[in-house]
């Protein structure tokens, strides 16, 4: 007789995925400039820099926000590899490329070093994206191969690793 594992309730779920939202982007996209790269000291003025940089924050938080629900939503689960979705997302900006997470944290750090006009922010931001490559590449899709088999090569035929893939 199989054993069925409950799924998480709802108020569970979300103060995870708070939790591991603050622990993960938060750190590197909020904290990290905040502390080392003069954010803190930062001012908001109608310079087009300033109003780029911004919207690129802007933009980056709601789709970061749009992909931790979706996770939560069709997942049931969160953004952190020990805390992983359930069911293989791919959905919303899922469907598009298999990696809008690490690309709206990108989207946040590029708007921050647009914004503070930093070029060690730049800098840092490569260093995160190479990184969050390198991760991708050796853990995270040989994990989910594993993890969801036929349905992961299916998806990763259809969906880029970090550009939309064009369709014919």
């Amino acid at each position: 007789m199989a054993t069925r594992i409950a799924a998480p309730s709802v108020a569970l779920l979300t103060l995870r995925s708070l939790l591991w939202t603050i622990l993960f982007p938060g750190t590197v996209a909020g904290y990290v400039p905040w502390r080392y790269f003069g954010a803190r000291e930062a001012r908001v003025d109608a310079t087009p820099r300033c109003v780029l940089g911004l919207a690129g924050i802007t933009i980056g938080a709601a789709l970061l926000a749009a992909c931790i629900f979706e996770f939560a939503r069709s997942g049931r689960g969160t953004l952190s590899p020990a805390d992983p979705p359930r069911q293989l997302v791919v959905k919303g900006l899922y469907r598009y490329v298999r990696n809008p997470m690490y690309l709206s944290v990108s989207t946040i750090l590029l708007g921050e070093a647009l914004w503070l006009r930093s070029g060690s922010l730049a800098l840092y931001w490569a260093a995160f994206f190479a990184a969050a490559n390198l991760f991708v590449i050796g853990y995270e899709e040989p994990w989910l191969r594993h993890q969801f088999g036929v349905s992961y090569g299916d998806y990763t035929a259809r969906a880029g690793r970090w550009l939309p893939r064009l369709r014919s």
